[in-house]
């Protein structure tokens, strides 16, 4: 199995390089076929461990763009060219070097995890291809060793924030004295939350008692939670996604530990429900980059054409910043007059005061949206609009 997988690794990097080596030697990026037809990537986690992620922010492309096509762009229609990585990174490599040296794309929306976007950086960057990932969080997505990824984007806020509004929030809204983490600690994701949430509930005055970690695929987590049971701890943050928070939570509660637990973004899925059950989730919180029960017309607007298309479901976060990436790209699009990539890659650089379903987007010198952040709670299986928190 693990002879496979470096396999499987280093087939992804042979074909990485031999794109990569062609896009040096000639001008790159893809542009609108005689057709009129401009081609956008989407390399998602359609299938494996995070497919719920992937699923639904291609929902939400999918109803995005079948808004705009309705009057196109300067007579254009945009089309989608998905590809499945399986939820794994040398299949999000293999699926940036397909979009772009065999479809042509002018930019790939995706992927959902920090873990997957960051494996396409190098090809989009070579390529001079826009890289856009609604929900890649971690904040080393645009910018690596103080250098910024120029061809890299998100429509998502990133990791530090998140953390950062979960301290605040366990520090003054719970009144939380100490505080246990509980880490993948072979993501970047749930490390980079946490190292954020602990900086900042720390210089106000709490205390860690406790840090225990996993890795992704474990079940059994009795173990560990044991031990934070033992610290008596008044809150528990655990950023990881949601296939083995809905077991950290259920298996907490059987234990009798009943303080409040939260997470971010990486727990909103239709799954944690499944796997944790209603009653666990009480008195569990998350951050998140929108809410349906915001009265904004905006949200508003979006949660009935999204209910119209898929027979009454309630759009999630995913939804919304699949939605948002979509109409995204396609304002820099109009913005370029062009479907050259690097003209929309200006255009994208530059956008400032876009009106979303996530919020007004303005971007800093990091590429990183400025926007505000949503604390939701679960009640009964239900997640509640509890608050929205803006940058400080």
């Amino acid at each position: 199995m693990r002879k496979k997988k470096l396999a499987g690794i280093f087939m992804s990097l042979m074909v990485a390089a031999g794109v990569m080596a062609g896009c040096n030697s000639s001008s790159t990026g893809g542009e609108e076929d005689k057709g009129g037809t401009i081609k956008i990537g989407a390399n998602l986690e359609l299938s494996g461990g995070v497919a719920s992620y992937g699923q639904s922010i291609k929902e939400g492309i999918d109803l995005a763009l079948e808004e705009i096509n309705k009057e196109g762009i300067d007579g254009k229609k945009l089309k989608l060219v998905p590809f499945d990585n399986k939820s794994e990174a040398p299949e999000a490599i293999n699926g940036a070097t397909k979009l772009i040296s065999q479809d042509k794309v002018v930019a790939i929306i995706g992927a959902a995890t920090s873990g997957n976007t960051k494996a396409q950086i190098e090809i989009a960057q070579s390529s001079s291809v826009p890289l856009l990932t609604p929900t890649g969080t971690a904040d080393d997505v645009t910018v690596k060793g103080g250098k910024l990824n120029d061809f890299v984007f998100r429509t998502c806020f990133i990791d530090p924030f998140q953390g950062t509004v979960a301290a605040n929030f366990a520090s003054k809204d719970l009144n939380a004295k100490s505080a246990a983490i509980f880490i993948d600690s072979a993501s970047d994701y749930s490390k980079g939350l946490a190292a954020s949430f602990k900086e900042l509930f720390e210089k106000k005055g709490g205390k860690i008692v406790k840090e225990e970690a996993y890795v992704a695929k474990d079940t059994d987590f009795h173990a560990q939670l044991t031990n934070i049971k033992g610290e008596q701890p008044d809150f528990i943050f655990v950023p990881g996604y949601y296939e083995e928070v809905g077991l950290i939570v259920k298996q907490a509660r059987e234990l009798g530990i009943d303080v409040p637990m939260m997470g971010a973004d990486g727990w909103d899925s239709p799954k944690l429900i499944e796997l944790a059950g209603k009653d666990a989730l009480n008195n569990t919180f998350i951050t998140n980059h929108y809410s349906s029960g915001d009265s904004d017309t905006k949200v508003q607007d979006f949660v009935k054409a999204f209910k119209a298309k898929y027979k009454d479901k309630s759009p999630d976060a995913f939804n919304a910043l699949g939605y948002d990436s979509a109409y995204f790209i396609a304002d820099a699009i109009k913005r370029a007059g062009s479907g050259d990539s690097k003209k929309i890659q200006k255009a994208l650089a530059e956008t400032d005061g876009l009106e979303l379903v996530t919020g007004k987007m303005k971007l800093d010198k990091n590429h990183n949206p400025i926007k505000s952040a949503v604390i939701l709670e679960y009640k009964d299986g239900e997640q509640t609009f509890k608050t929205k928190v803006s940058p400080e």
